[in-house]
């Protein structure tokens, strides 16, 4: 009888864990990948609503605002989480008082939740988890949509402004604050924009109606103090050399944007390495910027690698750039091949987006054949169709700053 009782409970943990057609196995979790997150609970504050005061814990990564929670649910997260996770010994929260809390034990109640939060987060499938996820985010219950929010912007030159705008404040209207705060001619404006960095080595630029302060909290995982940076909107070599030089705070801009470029391996500098170095200084960036431009994939947009189509094995990194578009043969987890198609835009007939199927497409002209279709299956299919339009643009009437 024994036996069978303890049979009946590991069956039920099972199923909670995860329910399968014969209601008999579950699936393995893996708790040892684990990483380091800069998160922290620095301090607290009072809350009064409707006469209702409490204490709310303010959640910051690496310096982002990202929320502020009450105990309660921080108690709620860790019972939701015991329920997803089974299988995982979880650290303990700090214990519930029915009594009203001095300053020294909020501050170590304060204490207690960082450490749960900096040992739970530390596990990426729990970190990941939709749970964890929806907690880390505004949920707004403290402040009000309309409310005022600072907001953290990282600008090309690695310097960081902090702007003051309401909480569902469009990209447009960020942007728009910053550029003020900045000082940025309105003519020099058109040529930049507000992007998220999305992972290392990519930034996506953000389309104008969408909620910036979201962005902000819900990239958590941008290990830095901002996911929100400006960078330069622009193909077109001629007005670019026409900007920079009629406009110093742009070509500084576009100076550091390049030695990122650089330092990523964008552009190849090959044997020329040492010469850049030696114009790595503010004072000769335009020099700097004279050579870079000589370089190959100056300028360039260098997607993250994505399943093609035309490739029955193997991922495509697309590199968008004013002469045309380069699709690089990779593997599946991103290793380079030694094979790239070149596409000049005189070839590229037609590109559209399938937001359903999550896909970006393009035609192409062969020599002697029909057009030819080929679709990369990319998250970021929108800015790859922003990129081919502001080329086309650009081609069309070349901008006087």
């Amino acid at each position: 009888m024994f036996s069978i009782l303890r049979l009946n409970k590991f069956m039920q943990e099972a199923e909670r864990l995860e329910p399968s057609e014969d209601q008999s196995v579950y699936n393995y979790i893996d708790y040892s990948d684990k990483r380091s997150l800069p998160i922290s609970v620095p301090d607290y504050h009072t809350v009064d609503k409707d006469g209702d005061k409490y204490v709310v814990f303010n959640i910051y990564m690496a310096g982002r605002h990202l929320c502020s929670k009450r105990y309660s649910e921080f108690a709620n997260l860790h019972a939701n989480l015991k329920r997803e996770f089974i299988g995982y010994s979880f650290p303990k929260l700090p214990g519930k008082w029915p009594f009203t809390l001095s300053e020294q034990q909020l501050d170590s109640r304060r204490r207690g939740l960082e450490l749960y939060l900096e040992k739970v987060c530390a596990v990426r499938v729990i970190a990941e988890c939709e749970i964890m996820q929806d907690f880390l985010a505004d949920s707004g219950n403290i402040q009000n949509i309309d409310s005022i929010v600072d907001l953290k912007i990282i600008l090309p030159d690695r310097e960081i402004v902090v702007i003051r705008t309401k909480k569902n404040a469009t990209a447009d209207s960020v942007y728009n604050s910053v550029i003020d705060k900045i000082q940025m001619a309105e003519n020099t404006a058109v040529y930049f924009y507000l992007f998220e960095i999305v992972e290392y080595n990519f930034e996506r630029k953000i389309q104008p109606n969408e909620v910036a302060h979201q962005l902000y909290v819900q990239n958590y995982r941008t290990a830095s103090a901002s996911c929100l940076c400006i960078k330069r909107w622009l193909f077109n070599p001629a007005v670019e050399t026409r900007l920079i030089e009629s406009d110093n705070l742009a070509a500084t801009f576009i100076f550091w944007s390049t030695i990122d470029e650089v330092d990523r391996n964008h552009i190849i500098v090959g044997d020329r390495l040492y010469e850049l170095k030696a114009l790595q200084d503010s004072s000769k960036k335009l020099d700097y910027l004279k050579m870079a431009k000589e370089l190959p994939g100056y300028g360039e947009v260098i997607f993250p690698h994505c399943p093609c189509d035309s490739r029955k094995t193997g991922h495509v990194m697309a590199a968008v750039g004013y002469l045309g578009l380069r699709l690089i043969a990779c593997t599946e987890d991103g290793t380079l091949e030694n094979q790239i198609v070149e596409f000049t835009w005189k070839t590229i007939k037609c590109w559209e987006v399938d937001e359903s199927n999550g896909l970006f497409s393009f035609q192409f002209q062969r020599e002697e054949k029909s057009p030819k279709c080929v679709k990369l299956h990319t998250p970021y299919f929108t800015f790859l169709a922003d990129c081919f339009n502001r080329i086309q643009e650009e081609s069309w009437k070349i901008k006087t700053p």
